[in-house]
């Protein structure tokens, strides 16, 4: 019995720590992410949306793509390629 409740907090921690820990660390990482954003950021969205940002609200933000201006959850940018005011190559 013992032997058996050993092997399951072993099997616990390995799923924390190959499971649970990566995800969070990356949900982390995409809020700083999204702290981030700005005005003439360009982003990626999860749909596959690559546009300028024109306009950040609280949960809304505005980009322009092509000839199209969208407002897409601040939550679904993946991505900044490129940053505000930063040169191509930084």
């Amino acid at each position: 019995m013992v032997q058996m409740l050993g092997m399951m907090a072993i099997m616990g921690f390995m799923f924390y720590f190959v499971l649970i820990r990566p995800q969070q660390k990356k949900a982390k990482e995409h809020a700083a992410l999204l702290k981030t954003v700005k005005s003439g950021d360009k982003v990626v969205t999860s749909s596959g949306i690559v546009g300028t940002v024109v306009n950040v609200k609280d949960q809304i933000v505005s980009i322009r793509s092509s000839d199209s201006k969208l407002e897409v959850l601040i939550s679904s940018v993946t991505e900044i390629k490129e940053r505000a005011g930063a040169k191509a190559g930084e």
